[in-house]
């Protein structure tokens, strides 16, 4: 069932020829080249076999060809064992995780994550008026996407500014083979220490990293350094808290405890959920100037009479029933100490909860960016 089919499926009562037009979904399931950890690696490709077992490790035992394809710049040995520890997923509970740095993201990497990945990228385009970006940015000629996903954003991006180099990072090689040539994919772990050069970035996007960053202000201070001056990070982050503006939804209603059981085990995790209201604070105490914030909200289904609004609501209606579940799992059952069962019920509650459009519930959306002084305004 693709995108325009769900939308109809979740607003049966709307004409089908009023229905949007779903966003183009990359490649699924091929990942891009990793330059940083596999030298001449671009033509990688790890297993794809699909949950042949929850319990299994799902990944095949490769072959001499593909081992040819990894370069000359490392023993074949050292080579396998980085690939393995980057490309043997995780599975849990039916879902599939990533495997470097494990744990350290709390979401699925699968398919079915990974198409909500994209849907929420349309999501932001609609919130954004189709733009990219709200900072002032001119002709970068250096990008790096935090966190990339699925890479879509990062692609986007690539193809804004062909002149430019446009790196993005994550902890899973995801991101589809078939990219711009001026878009790089590198798995990394941005909360380790950077090992880019002082102040060798134009812009730095980061988007949706809640729950998966123990300390934003260290972040935002590698961020600051890896800067030129005068340029630019935008951060943007929203709520998993729905609320309303008229009681629709009560202190008792699923929503409301979904958003308070999920930011209740990020702290306990060490790793906050509802960091969206303190990124502007953040921002300017990691030494930015010419801070904006723009806030706006996203309704949780299509109950708005405004068209943006309603536009903005029937996306996140279908994101959120396509992803409820993988944002649950790992963080109810491995820190709430859930069943899958009880998970899978709960999920399920939430998604005929989003159907009620007598319920006018949204989640708060923030934009933020920020700009890195000019060596004239000050010591930097």
């Amino acid at each position: 069932m693709d995108d325009n089919t769900k939308l109809e499926s979740l607003d049966a009562d709307r004409p089908a020829a009023d229905l949007p037009t779903a966003p183009p979904l990359p490649p699924p399931a091929v990942p891009g080249p990793l330059p940083n950890l596999i030298p001449g690696a671009a033509s990688l490709q790890p297993d794809q076999e699909e949950f042949e077992s929850p319990d299994g490790d799902g990944d095949g035992d490769g072959d001499s060809d593909r081992d040819s394809a990894y370069g000359e710049s490392l023993h074949a040995s050292d080579t396998a064992s980085i690939t393995s520890a980057i490309t043997k997923y995780r599975y849990e509970n039916g879902r599939r995780y990533h495997a470097y740095r494990d744990g350290a993201y709390w979401a699925p990497n699968d398919e079915i994550h990974n198409d909500q990945q994209d849907m929420a990228h349309h999501l932001w385009l609609l919130t954004l008026d189709n733009k990219l970006y709200l900072a002032p940015i001119l002709n970068p000629q250096n990008i790096l996407d935090i966190g990339t996903g699925t890479g879509i954003w990062a692609i986007d991006i690539a193809d804004a500014f062909p002149s430019a180099v446009v790196r993005g990072i994550d902890l899973s090689p995801i991101q589809p083979g078939w990219v711009p040539p001026n878009c790089l994919f590198e798995v990394d772990d941005v909360t380790l220490p950077w090992t880019f050069p002082p102040e060798s970035f134009d812009f730095i996007h980061i988007r949706e990293m809640f729950g998966s960053i123990g300390d934003w202000d260290k972040l935002f201070s590698e961020a600051y350094h890896a800067l030129k001056p005068g340029a630019f990070l935008e951060c943007a982050e929203h709520s998993v808290t729905p609320v309303s503006d008229d009681g629709t939804v009560g202190l008792d209603h699923v929503f409301t405890r979904y958003g308070a059981i999920m930011n209740d085990l990020g702290r306990k995790r060490g790793k906050e959920f509802d960091v969206w209201v303190t990124i502007k604070e953040r921002m300017k105490r990691a030494g930015f100037v010419d801070v904006i914030e723009t806030r706006t909200k996203w309704p949780m289904n299509g109950w708005s009479p405004d068209p943006k609004m309603r536009e903005l609501g029937r996306w996140n209606q279908l994101r959120i029933t396509q992803g409820i579940e993988g944002f649950a799992m790992r963080m109810l059952t491995t820190f709430g100490g859930w069943t899958p069962l009880e998970v899978q019920i709960f999920a399920s509650q939430i998604k005929t909860a989003l159907k009620d459009r007598s319920v006018h519930g949204y989640l708060d959306a923030t934009v933020v960016f920020g700009r890195k002084p000019q060596l004239s305004e000050g010591e930097l």
